[in-house]
């Protein structure tokens, strides 16, 4: 159930800072639909999904919703204290989600499905969910992960897949001749679609133009990859640090490539989608 903020948020030290002389700025960024936020006291992070003259309503990728006052310096964006403010006018045609999809707004998220998609670790989900999170809750789809594909024909067992319970997969690396693609032949079906994208991870599936960069950094063997890009980069940051700057730069499906577009959008049709012989 949706609880409401106590107010004690617009009350916190930044929030005093920007009323003093002298004080610290904070940024007034207007609100809009799957704007992913979280609160300055670091309880709860959410794409935003409503909001009226005094509230937000925030949900996670969970499915479960809080709704804070709107607050001075109350929130967070990419770690950056914010003051949400609503936009000035109401945009123009049909209102768009970050996968480019008509967004369904003023409805509740649709009770889950039996069919689930499987990616491979949390920075896949979080990533699906930043842009596909508002189609996926329309359509009553979950993600989950395999924390690595060498336990996927154990999950495709135990989840036993069939007419009106299918199981859509995405994995990184799929090319011909590797492990991934070893594994995933076994576990293929009728109601079983493994799909992929050819990077190593799939930090390479955000544009580099999006993160600011020029390219993706090639890694020697025997480094450990993410570990390698941050060091090439010249991040002097943690590879956790370093995630949450490349997925806070993701804001539509225009910031990935299409190689992993193309892919996710075939798992969610999949699983959405009429089947023969399924009624």
């Amino acid at each position: 159930m949706a609880t409401k903020g106590t107010g004690r948020y617009g009350r916190d030290v930044l929030a005093e800072d920007r009323r003093r002389p002298g004080g610290r700025a904070v940024r007034e960024t207007p609100l809009s639909r799957d704007l992913v936020v979280e609160d300055v006291e670091e309880t709860f992070c959410g794409a935003v999904v409503a909001w009226d003259k005094a509230t937000v309503t925030l949900e996670d990728r969970h499915g479960r919703r809080r709704v804070f006052d709107l607050e001075p310096a109350a929130f967070l964006v990419d770690g950056e204290p914010v003051t949400l403010v609503r936009p000035a006018g109401a945009p123009r045609g049909p209102l768009r989600s970050a996968s480019g999809s008509i967004a369904v707004t003023d409805a509740r998220a649709r009770t889950a499905r039996e069919s689930r998609i499987y990616v491979e670790g949390v920075h896949d989900a979080e990533l699906v969910e930043r842009v596909w999170g508002h189609d996926l809750r329309v359509e009553g789809v979950a993600v989950e992960f395999l924390e690595g594909v060498d336990g996927l024909p154990a999950i495709v067992a135990e989840f036993a897949p069939g007419p009106g319970r299918r199981l859509g997969v995405l994995v990184d690396h799929l090319v011909p001749g590797s492990k991934e693609s070893r594994i995933t032949e076994r576990v293929r079906g009728e109601h079983v679609l493994v799909t992929g994208h050819p990077y190593v991870d799939v930090w390479q599936a955000v544009r580099p133009r999006s993160v600011g960069i020029a390219a993706w950094p090639e890694v020697p063997r025997g480094i450990p990859w993410k570990e390698g890009v941050v060091r090439a980069l010249g991040w002097r940051v943690e590879t956790g640090e370093a995630w949450r700057r490349i997925l806070g730069s993701v804001r539509s499906y225009a910031d990935l490539e299409p190689s992993l577009l193309g892919r996710v959008e075939e798992l969610i049709d999949f699983v959405t989608g009429p089947h023969p012989g399924e009624h």
